[in-house]
C-alpha cells in the first residue's frame, strides 16, 4: 500500500480526512524511514509496509469504533463526551502506534503514549513533533507507574492480555481497544476470568471486515469493558 492508495483508503472509510490530516499522514513515510536508520523502532521487513502494516492496522480502532461503537467514534472526532475532555491511553506505543495515526485522525481527542523505553518514546515524540501534532503527549515509564485516570486505553498486542489487564485496571473508565493478531482464546478467557468479565461482555471484531487484505486476515479489534 503506497502513500497514495493509504489516502485514497482512509477517504472512502473517513470521508470527514481533512487536508492537513492527509498532509500528515504522507509525512509518515519519510519520517519513519529516516527514524529507522537511527533507532530501529519497525522492522526491516515491515518498513516497507508502513502504511498498511502500521498506519492502516493503527486506524482499524477508528475503523470499529465508526461501525460498532458510533458513539464512541463521536466522542473521539468531538473530543468530548458529557462536556468533558476525552482521554486516551496508548499503553506500550514503541514508535508511536496506534496512538499516532488516531491522533492525527482525532485532532480534538487527547491522547497520551506511553512506553517503558525510552528510544521508542524519542522516536514517536520526534515525528509528532515533525508533523505538528498537538493533542499528544509522551511518557517514558511503565505501566505501574502511571496515576492518571484515562476514559480509553489503545495498544497493539504489546503482551498476551491477561498480562495487559493489570497494568491498566483501574486506570480507565471506558473501555480498552487492544490489536491482536493470532489465536488469543486461551489468554482471553484467562483475562476475563481474572478480571470477573461477564460472558459476552467482551466484543471481537475481525479486521478482514474493513480491509479485505491477506495482511488482517489473523487480526481483530478485541473491546473490553
Amino acid at each position: 500500500m503506497t502513500a497514495d492508495q493509504f489516502i485514497q483508503f482512509a477517504k472512502e472509510k473517513f470521508p470527514e480526512l481533512t487536508t492537513e490530516m492527509e498532509a500528515r499522514f504522507r509525512q509518515l513515510e519519510p519520517l519513519y524511514n529516516e527514524w529507522n536508520t537511527k533507532i530501529n523502532v519497525i522492522s526491516r521487513k515491515d518498513i516497507g509496509s508502513l502504511y498498511i502494516r502500521h498506519v492502516a492496522h493503527s486506524l482499524a480502532i477508528a475503523g470499529y469504533l465508526k461501525a460498532e461503537r458510533p458513539e464512541i467514534f463521536a466522542s473521539f472526532r468531538d473530543g468530548v463526551d458529557n462536556g468533558k475532555a476525552v482521554s486516551v491511553l496508548d499503553l506500550g506505543t514503541g514508535g508511536g502506534f496506534p496512538g499516532i495515526p488516531l491522533a492525527i485522525l482525532f485532532p480534538r481527542t487527547n491522547f497520551t503514549l506511553c512506553d517503558s523505553v525510552g528510544k521508542k518514546v524519542k522516536v514517536a515524540r520526534e515525528v509528532a513533533a515533525a508533523i505538528g501534532l498537538k493533542n499528544v503527549t509522551f511518557v517514558n515509564a511503565r505501566a505501574e507507574s502511571l496515576e492518571e485516570k484515562f476514559d480509553y486505553v489503545v495498544s497493539r498486542a504489546v503482551t498476551a492480555l491477561d498480562n495487559f489487564y493489570p497494568w491498566v485496571d483501574g486506570k480507565y473508565s471506558g473501555s480498552i481497544f487492544y490489536l491482536k493478531g493470532g489465536d488469543f482464546a486461551e489468554e482471553l478467557c484467562r483475562m476475563m476470568s481474572a478480571a470477573r468479565l461477564n460472558p459476552g461482555s467482551v466484543r471481537t471484531w475481525k479486521l478482514q471486515n474493513w480491509l479485505d487484505d491477506e495482511v488482517f486476515e489473523d487480526k481483530f479489534v478485541i473491546d473490553i469493558p
